[in-house]
């Protein structure tokens, strides 16, 4: 039997895997960093928290995870044209005391069975509708094109910088990223935006972690992204997780299925609700196995951690990936 992360390497690299990859079973995070510790986020239930870049979020009971509030008082740059007196980059250089908890974490994770791998979010799309509010910032990327390149070229500076101390200190071997690029039917901004705007900041960031290192770039977007899987690729991205059932998965593995894998097909609206059951969980989980195979595909909820909003949805979604290794392989 293979282990979890050489059954892993199989699938992605269209070998001979002896079962479905569970989920994230192939990824051993490290949660947090000294910079993390300083940028409070909301646990479920808090309400108004204010994060190091003075953006103020909520993570209501019963929603997937915390969301920004942007009520005109609280969205960060309220005038785009002078952007740079609203916005304070945080602090990412810490002693390297700070870092000994994340190292020692890093440390005690199998890396014969797991990928030690750091976790980044928000992401540079993001960041941006964070600090600017999602309608000002999907409108300005139209009408202000230079303030817009600006603000993504601070961003991915402090991504680098962030990249540097977490490759120095806690040495990981894939990297965990969200940056959410879409609806579930369509992309925020068009392919052509896409390039011109955020494609270069991550072909900067994907790559700082690569050649320091980093493996495997596993990148979240619960949304439909299928026109941007060339970018992807071109990015370094091994691994897009949370791909929805409105992307045509089967035929995306089929043209693009040796350069990149796919982990999703569970979209987690259809399982992660009130009222869930194991037979609907059953049903969604075969119908994601038997269309999209064995090879360069993950069958997960599209979620972007190992968790769901209902308690049990998570661990009943990965009883039905190994019955249905079991009947598959």
């Amino acid at each position: 039997m293979l282990s979890i992360r050489q059954n892993f390497l199989e699938v992605k690299n269209g070998g001979h895997p002896d079962r479905f990859v569970n989920g994230y079973e192939y990824l051993g995070f490290v949660m947090g960093s000294p910079f993390g510790k300083r940028n409070p986020n909301p646990t479920k239930g808090q309400m108004n928290v204010v994060n190091a870049w003075g953006i103020t979020k909520s993570y209501p009971e019963n929603a997937p995870g915390p969301f920004p509030v942007h009520t005109a008082d609280k969205i960060v740059i309220k005038d785009i044209e002078h952007w740079r007196d609203y916005v304070k980059v945080p602090n990412v250089v810490y002693d390297a005391q700070e870092w000994e908890p994340f190292i020692e974490a890093a440390e005690k994770i199998d890396r014969t069975q797991q990928f030690v791998t750091a976790y980044f979010a928000p992401g540079v799309f993001e960041q941006c509708h964070y600090l600017l509010e999602i309608q000002n910032c999907l409108i300005d990327f139209y009408e202000y094109p230079d303030e817009m390149h600006e603000i993504i070229d601070m961003i991915t500076q402090f991504e680098l910088d962030y990249a540097a101390e977490v490759c120095k200190y806690m040495k990981p071997e894939a990297l965990f990223h969200h940056d959410d690029w879409g609806s579930q039917v369509s992309t925020f901004l068009s392919p052509d935006m896409f390039r011109e705007f955020i494609k270069p900041a991550y072909m900067k960031i994907y790559k700082y972690y690569k050649d320091h290192g980093v493996q495997l770039i596993v990148h979240h977007s619960d949304s439909y992204a299928a026109t941007l899987v060339p970018d992807m690729i071109d990015m370094g991205i091994d691994v897009w997780q949370g791909v929805m059932n409105t992307n045509n998965i089967p035929e995306l593995i089929k043209q693009y299925g040796p350069q990149i894998t796919f982990m999703g097909g569970i979209d987690s609206a259809t399982v992660d609700f009130n009222g869930w059951t194991e037979e609907v969980v059953a049903a969604r989980v075969r119908e994601a196995c038997e269309a999209c195979g064995k090879l360069f595909f993950i069958p997960c909820t599209s979620q972007g951690l190992p968790m769901s909003t209902f308690p049990g949805v998570y661990e009943a979604v990965a009883r039905e990936v190994d019955n249905m290794s079991k009947e598959m392989f």
